[in-house]
């Protein structure tokens, strides 16, 4: 797990807000408006293939999180920043857009559906890179986005992804057709995360060193 710390300009300077990047084993969550018809694949099924499933307190429907796929925690407050869920998912979604961009590829938002897409408006090519579910309480944000670097897609083949029918996933991988450095992406990813935030994303580690 990465743990880094935002670091803000201005009022929301002492405030201490983190992000968290990880990689989870073979896992289907189940936000809480979610229907669990849209999970296909049966508990026999699940078991055999070493996957757990868990119903949690996001938004969205159902999910895979698996190895290959970068998953994000920003946990930050609100209050401090901008006071505006929509703000806040079209900011990171922004942030999975700039870093396909960095990739040549062109990423897009699906309307009416949250999270972050190639060929989005085009019928029947629309495929979905990175998935996003969010918890707000009192202005704190909780879990995320899930952005499919080198991810197994056949995982997907158990579930509905999102709930959505008829629209596929992909993966960075996928797209490029090449192998991709998971540690690259990610370091891609937190400076577009501190260009659209306006922050400076400092290790924990290194925190704590100086610290103790």
């Amino acid at each position: 797990m990465q743990n880094t710390q935002l670091k803000l300009a201005g009022e929301g300077a002492a405030t201490r807000h983190h992000l968290l990047l990880v990689e989870h084993p073979p896992v289907y969550t189940l936000g809480k408006s979610g229907k669990e018809k849209n999970l296909i694949w049966s508990e026999e099924e699940r078991i055999k293939r070493n996957i757990e499933f868990f119903h949690i307190n996001r938004g969205g429907d159902i999910t895979f999180h698996g190895p290959g796929q970068i998953v994000g925690y920003p946990i930050l407050d609100l209050e401090k920043m901008k006071q505006d869920l929509g703000w806040y998912l079209r900011s990171l979604e922004e942030v999975m857009i700039m870093t396909l961009s960095d990739y040549g590829l062109t990423g897009g938002r699906s309307l009416g559906e949250t999270g972050v897409w190639l060929d989005a408006g085009t019928t029947g090519k629309e495929r979905k890179i990175c998935a996003m579910g969010i918890k707000c309480s009192r202005w704190i944000t909780m879990h995320g986005f899930a952005f499919n670097v080198h991810t197994d897609l056949a995982y997907f083949d158990g579930i509905v992804p999102c709930g959505i029918q008829n629209k596929s996933v992909t993966s960075l991988q996928k797209e490029l057709n090449s192998p991709i450095s998971m540690a690259e992406v990610k370091e891609r990813m937190k400076l577009n995360f501190e260009n659209i935030f306006n922050c400076q994303l400092v290790d924990e580690v290194k925190i704590n060193s100086v610290c103790s």
